[in-house]
């Protein structure tokens, strides 16, 4: 089902199944290759991108063919137990290759590095570098430990790096769409996420490297951005706490403390033919001035992913989310009051989480039905080791009811999600296409402001087009348009 994203219900072998990229081949005549894979969320895919550059300024170049590769790294993540054992099993695969390739170097990155570092090298031995989120910068030096057949591990968890002078190499890029980090680590100690323990502690980038980024993507052709962190909301930078150089209110034009309403607008203000987007807001930090910032400026997409988790206030206050129900439906009310009906609004939702009862399920089936989201990913509950979950309460719910308790929140999303989509029936809405159908090449596929996927018959566009459509048909993960303009003038 399209409104699934839930690596717990899908094969491990089905590399395809969950969220993974590989490297493309990119020939520029260095002597060495260089294979990645990605898993799990956005940040991990950005992360990537970061280190393909600095690999290359190391003389690499990279390959779609790990056969090929003279170092592979697998960019892993820990959210989900199916996330790990694909990630095992990869490992095992890319070892069988490098029995009869003993030169190659087999890297594992990220968040199950920092996590597992002594078990992936001294128990298993099926890795030969282990490098965590903030230590990328160290990676030539790791491989060439590597290289002269030594172990070669840094996980050290900084407070500082943000890889903010590093331009990355866009990996799998339709050089429309781009991810630009804004700050890294999370201060949220959500009881069931592994997190805060794998990428440390919040720190938020500097404002005037990431405008300068959007500007250089937008010179090189790509029409939108969208804004990472684990919690945008909380972003926020000043010279005393960042120590960097003081920004100049009169040159800049901006105060000395920068919140996130403030980086938005910044970055907003770079083209009004830059759509922006960001990903993910918390509940408990989004603020109407962030709203009211959206509202101003037509090219920041009405768009935001606003995780609930649970909608019951008890299950909300074992997982440590600081918010409860009412807050986190008064916040809706807040979108909705101020950006409109047509916000599109998602959510994550984890069924079956430690005690939960099966009137505590209704509460978030019935918080489902008053939010209406346009979509939502939806899991259920994984033990992490090591969360606070993990240590203070026990995974008491049988695997069938989790099963049957995500069922029910799957098919309600999928109701949702159509009763949505028939809103946009006759309206006529802008799309960025951005690729090619999965199922015609005769049709493109675009978003609209909401997030939402629109179709359009592929004459006479290009990828890179804005296009002024009318929306004619939909299904509960799609909608279908007439073209009416090719792009069409901005103000």
């Amino acid at each position: 089902m399209d409104l699934i994203k839930d690596i717990d219900i899908i094969s491990a072998e089905e590399a395809q199944a969950c969220d993974f990229k590989t490297t493309p081949d990119q020939n520029t005549g260095k002597t060495k290759k260089l294979y990645i894979e990605s898993y799990g969320c956005q940040m991990n895919f950005s992360d990537s991108e970061i280190v393909a550059s600095i690999m290359k300024e190391n003389g690499f170049d990279t390959t779609s063919d790990f056969h090929q590769a003279d170092v592979v790294f697998l960019n892993t993540c820990s959210i989900r137990e199916k996330a790990e054992q694909t990630v095992r099993n990869r490992l095992n695969h890319f070892n069988a290759v490098k029995k009869n390739k003993p030169e190659m170097t087999i890297g594992v990155l990220g968040c199950m590095a920092e996590r597992l570092k002594e078990k992936l090298l001294e128990e298993e031995k099926i890795v030969d570098v282990v490098v965590g989120p903030d230590a990328y910068r160290d990676l030539p030096n790791l491989v060439a430990v590597a290289e002269e057949g030594q172990k070669a591990v840094n996980t050290f968890l900084s407070r500082e790096e943000t890889y903010a002078d590093i331009a990355p190499v866009r990996l799998n890029s339709n050089g429309v769409t781009a991810f630009i980090s804004i700050m890294r680590g999370c201060d949220n100690m959500c009881s069931f996420c592994v997190v805060p323990f794998t990428r440390g502690r919040e720190r938020s980038r500097d404002p005037h490297s990431i405008v300068a980024e959007a500007q250089d993507l937008f010179s090189k052709g790509y029409k939108e951005v969208t804004l990472l962190g684990q919690n945008v909301d909380s972003y926020k930078w000043s010279p005393e706490e960042n120590n960097k150089a003081r920004l100049n209110k009169k040159e800049d034009g901006v105060s000395q403390v920068v919140n996130f309403a403030n980086l938005l607008e910044m970055v907003a203000q770079v083209s009004p033919m830059l759509r922006v987007r960001f990903s993910t807001s918390h509940p408990k930090d989004i603020t109407d001035e962030v709203l009211h910032t959206m509202k101003k400026y037509d090219n920041i997409c009405k768009y935001i992913h606003l995780p609930v988790q649970s909608g019951n206030s008890r299950v909300l206050e074992l997982m440590n989310r600081t918010y409860d129900r009412e807050w986190y439906l008064n916040r809706v009310r807040a979108i909705r009051e101020i950006l409109g009906e047509e916000c599109g609004i998602s959510s994550d939702m984890i069924a079956g989480f430690c005690t939960e009862t099966e009137e505590e399920h209704r509460d978030t089936l019935s918080l489902m039905d008053i939010v209406e989201y346009d979509f939502s990913y939806m899991f259920f509950y994984s033990e992490r080791p090591g969360t606070l979950a993990a240590k203070k309460y026990a995974d008491d719910i049988p695997l069938e009811v989790k099963k049957r308790r995500l069922a029910e929140i799957i098919e309600k999303q999928h109701q949702l999600s159509h009763k949505r989509n028939l809103l946009d029936l006759g309206k006529e809405q802008i799309i960025l296409i951005e690729g090619t159908s999965k199922k015609s090449k005769e049709e493109l596929k675009g978003r609209n402001s909401a997030n939402k996927v629109v179709i359009v018959p592929a004459e006479g566009l290009q990828i890179g087009d804005y296009v002024k459509v009318k929306i004619t048909e939909c299904s509960p993960a799609t909608l279908f348009g007439e073209v009416l303009e090719i792009n069409p003038s901005f103000s």
